[in-house]
């Protein structure tokens, strides 16, 4: 049986749209995990470590690119084993973590290792696709009416938090506190060994 092209349309729209919400997710992890690693690698030990993976030929570099995807495989999967045996929540968060985690390596190696990866002609090829193809795809979702009644709730939530008292939201609070006592301690470790 063979469908019109106005049916196949109506039937993979869907598909569409959950891709392009995926690649948006996708993007926003990235961005952050790429920012995360760039602040750690400014430890010396990792920075040596960016600048030996700056340097490798271009078969090591892309393997050392696909090396988190590989490693936390396994990881995924025995979460999955975990929901499928009772233990959604910890399974879920073990899914989270890996794909937040396997995200911010991936963004910080390839941003160290896209000058190398991109003499590759068939990985070249095959970025240049998958960036036109996601293009593609986020802006079919953003030009649809559900993305427009999206924006249109995100500005309302937007407004409303202007109108609330300006409180520090808690885990932004408990985050600098934080930050502050490891700087201090920081500060105490290096006046002891000076």
């Amino acid at each position: 049986m063979k469908l019109s092209p106005t049916a196949r349309r109506r039937l993979t729209a869907p598909l569409v749209y959950l891709a392009a919400l995926f690649l948006l997710l996708e993007d926003w992890l990235w961005d952050l995990g790429a920012a995360l690693m760039a602040y750690l690698a400014r430890w010396p030990p990792l920075r040596r470590l960016e600048r030996w993976l700056q340097g490798l030929r271009p078969v090591a570099a892309l393997a050392v690119f696909v090396l988190p995807a590989l490693l936390l495989f396994p990881v995924k999967l025995l979460a999955l084993f975990a929901m499928a045996r009772g233990h959604a929540l910890t399974g879920l968060a073990v899914i989270v973590t890996a794909k937040v985690a396997g995200a911010a390596a991936v963004a910080r190696l390839y941003a160290l290792t896209r000058p190398t990866l991109l003499t590759i002609a068939w990985f070249a090829r095959l970025l240049t696709w998958f960036l036109a193809l996601k293009a593609r795809w986020i802006a079919r979702l953003q030009a649809s009416a559900a993305w427009r009644e999206f924006q249109l709730l995100a500005t309302a939530v937007r407004r409303w938090r202007r109108r609330l008292p300006r409180k520090r939201w808690w885990p932004t609070r408990v985050l600098r506190r934080y930050a502050a006592r490891w700087r201090a301690r920081r500060r105490r470790f290096s006046d002891d060994h000076e």
